[in-house]
């Protein structure tokens, strides 16, 4: 039955959404979109002048720091300004003044977290040459903000035009840096409710058990990063990334190579964020992948007495109706998250924080992307406080390293639940001094979000999949040439067949002869996630029936919380008596079988889906990409997915790719899944998908003389 609150809350999002059905951007040219550029009366000493590709990635060339900033700041709102909108937006809580009264909750459970809790003490105690950065690309958004047109989705919800400040750059940040841990505890919580105390007592010590690697080297679900020493390569030192995030239009990254008198870098860029995250200058090149440390606790106060809580009053304008006022509660230990809507509880619990301290990742990484050398790499990243990452560092002189960049408070090897008892935390310290790689007797460095061994940075980590093939592809006693550096990224081999393969191979009783056909097709697998593999497909359908057929005889629900969930289904698996396994077996086989004859091959079942949010709206297609694809949860060319029944689609996974040489200033090799612009109707705003699909890039070079030659469009800002 429909409530009145759901009736009124769809009344007041009707007139939005009437309004996106209507909403049909016109289609606009390169040209056309450099032409919406505010060039003239610019936040500026002197003039800019910014080169741009065929894809409308750009080479910013500024007289002095301080415009090359301002420059940053006005190609990340011309390109990215509804997305950076929206983003600002979310870290600030302010959803509903946009949305109306369905934001409303979100804005509380945002303000819990309370992203912009130590924003201004983190500007008050920047060094001046981050804060003079900091606002000057700021002033950047802001020209684009006040004289720039404004985006297709700002037009639609009717967005006023409001300029950016330090507070709200360094509260997006924040949001940015948000713990994967809450990715785990937003399920496990749900798990914990609906469980007596003494199975989740049983069951907590299991998850941990399957999450947490025994051994160094064990990996976890996310990006890749790997660096060859120039020994041990047909050229310079080499380096390869390829971040895994979400996967959607407008891409997370865009690309943009910078140049001024201090500072020449060109690489990957958070949007919103005025730092190259993965890239390279003319001395080193940096790669990372995000460490997963527990960086934050979920604390039990329940058991506090009422006085130990506090409230924070805030007011949130509401679209359509009067603003709202909300109590957020709070205790010493932090904000109540459980009152919120991302990780509900019946139980209270305080999130204890390291982004709740001031830190400054920003200074950290312009360090990074001014730096000369590994000394200067590494100290700078002494100040990388969250998220917690493994940096992968190598130099034009042939050597590489690693880093383990977070700030971590002691953390005890096995926690007792995932509710920590309210009490205090040791110091908290960097991990940088104690957690360095330099030039390796292996000749190379790999990163596929691994644990690093020693004391515990986190609990629930992955199978050594991903980390296990980048050893085997670069430890070899041949010279790595770029060819190889390439084919790490599009490489859909499994290390080694998952460990239910052998134990349910010699129990399958084929009844027919397509059966036996499927059968053989699972014997002859070698672990390929190729788009024409039938091998991959059978197993993967053959797995996921099989789990609904089982689903009375193992915990697989509750296991899928945490990233090793078919480890913990193998060992349900291997307690089952035959008789209990074999029907089952028998009929995973059999509807196996048919969506084989279906699909006939892994892409035929296996697609890619980038989506801007408008196209979930009724006739929203035509703001979506899906196309059949390659790759599975634990292949380096990552395409994320659930248990496989029949077709459907990855939103997570490999979502850009960066390839350089040492040797070469100008050998570096990028490519975004999806396009650079974020402008609906842009003729970039999908063409690299093309060219991500055939293990094409495109070349950004870090001359400025190789990117006149190469970006042949030229835009000219002029101060005021």
């Amino acid at each position: 039955m429909i409530t009145a609150a759901q009736l009124a809350r769809f009344a007041a999002a009707a007139p939005l959404l009437l309004r996106a059905l209507r909403l049909r951007p016109p289609s606009t040219t390169l040209q056309d979109r450099l032409a919406m550029l505010p060039l003239e009366g610019a936040p500026l000493q002197a003039p800019v002048e910014i080169r741009w590709n065929e894809h409308q990635v750009p080479f910013i060339c500024a007289a002095n720091d301080a415009d090359l900033a301002t420059a940053v700041g006005i190609v990340h709102a011309h390109l990215r300004g509804a997305q950076i909108e929206a983003m600002r937006r979310a870290a600030l809580g302010r959803v509903s003044e946009v949305v109306g009264p369905i934001g409303i909750e979100l804005d509380r459970t945002l303000r819990l977290f309370d992203f912009g809790r130590t924003a201004a003490a983190t500007i008050a105690a920047l060094p001046p040459a981050s804060r003079l950065w900091a606002e000057a690309f700021v002033r950047g958004i802001n020209h684009v903000v006040a004289h720039g047109p404004r985006p297709p989705e700002l037009v639609l919800l009717d967005v006023p035009r409001t300029a950016w400040t330090l507070l709200d750059l360094f509260t997006l940040a924040r949001l940015c840096a948000t713990d994967v841990s809450w990715i785990v505890w937003s399920r496990l919580l749900r798990v914990r409710e609906t469980m007596a105390p003494d199975a989740w007592a049983a069951l907590w010590p299991r998850l941990l058990a399957a999450g947490t690697p025994p051994l160094p080297g064990m990996a976890r679900g996310g990006s890749n990063s790997a660096a060859v020493a120039a020994r041990h390569s047909t050229g310079g030192a080499r380096i390869a990334s390829d971040p895994h995030l979400s996967t959607g239009l407008p891409n997370l990254w865009l690309l943009a190579g910078l140049h001024a008198p201090g500072f020449n870098a060109v690489g990957l860029m958070l949007p919103g964020l005025p730092f190259v995250a993965v890239g390279r200058n003319q001395h080193i090149a940096w790669g990372g992948t995000n460490l997963h440390a527990s960086s934050s606790d979920l604390v039990d106060v329940s058991g506090l007495p009422p006085d130990a809580f506090t409230e924070r009053v805030e007011t949130v304008p509401v679209r359509g109706r009067n603003p709202v006022t909300l109590r957020l509660r709070e205790t010493a230990f932090g904000p109540v998250v459980t009152d919120g809507m991302i990780l509900p509880s019946t139980r209270p619990a305080s999130l204890r924080w390291v982004g709740h301290q001031p830190s400054d990742e920003m200074t950290a990484m312009l360090a990074v992307n001014r730096a000369t050398n590994w000394e200067e790499f590494r100290t700078g990243l002494t100040g990388f406080a969250i998220p917690g990452q493994t940096m992968i560092y190598a130099d034009a002189a042939g050597s590489v390293g690693q880093v383990v960049a977070a700030h971590l408070p002691p953390r005890p090897p096995a926690p007792a639940d995932m509710l920590t008892p309210p009490e205090p935390w040791g110091p908290i310290t960097s991990t940088v001094p104690g957690r360095s790689r330099y030039d390796p007797a292996e000749g190379f460095v790999a990163s596929a979000n691994d644990s690093p061994g020693g004391l515990p940075v986190g609990y629930f980590f992955a199978p050594s999949h991903r980390v296990d093939r980048l050893r085997q592809l670069l430890g070899g006693e041949q010279p790595i040439e770029a060819a190889a550096m390439r084919a790490l990224q599009t490489d859909v081999q499994i290390a080694t067949l998952p460990r239910l393969h052998p134990i349910l191979l010699p129990a399958l009783r084929p009844r027919t002869q397509m059966q036996a056909e499927t059968v053989q097709i699972l014997r002859d697998w070698t672990g390929s996630y190729d788009a024409e593999s039938r091998g991959a497909l059978a197993w993967e359908l053959l797995l996921g029936h099989l789990v609904a057929a089982l689903r009375k005889h193992t915990g697989f629900a509750r296991y899928s919380a945490i990233w090793t969930a078919r480890l913990m289904l193998t060992e349900d698996i291997q307690r089952l008596s035959p008789h209990v396994l074999a029907p089952a077996l028998g009929l995973a086989l059999r509807q196996a079988t048919g969506g084989l004859r279906r699909y006939r091959n892994w892409a035929g079942a296996h697609h890619v889906r980038l989506a801007h949010p408008l196209a979930r709206l009724p006739f929203g297609e035509r703001y979506a990409v899906q196309f059949p694809a390659p790759g599975g949860n634990d292949t380096l060319d990552k395409s994320g997915h659930g248990l496989v029944t029949g077709r459907h689609t990855s939103s997570f996974g490999a979502c850009a790719r960066h390839v350089s040489d040492l040797a070469d200033p100008d050998a570096n090799e990028f490519v975004l899944l999806g396009g650079q612009d974020g402008w609906l109707g842009s003729s970039t705003f999908a063409d690299q998908v093309p060219l991500w699909r055939e293990g094409r890039r495109m070349t950004l070079p870090l001359r400025p003389e190789a990117a006149r030659a190469r970006f042949p469009h030229v835009t000219v800002l002029r101060p005021g």
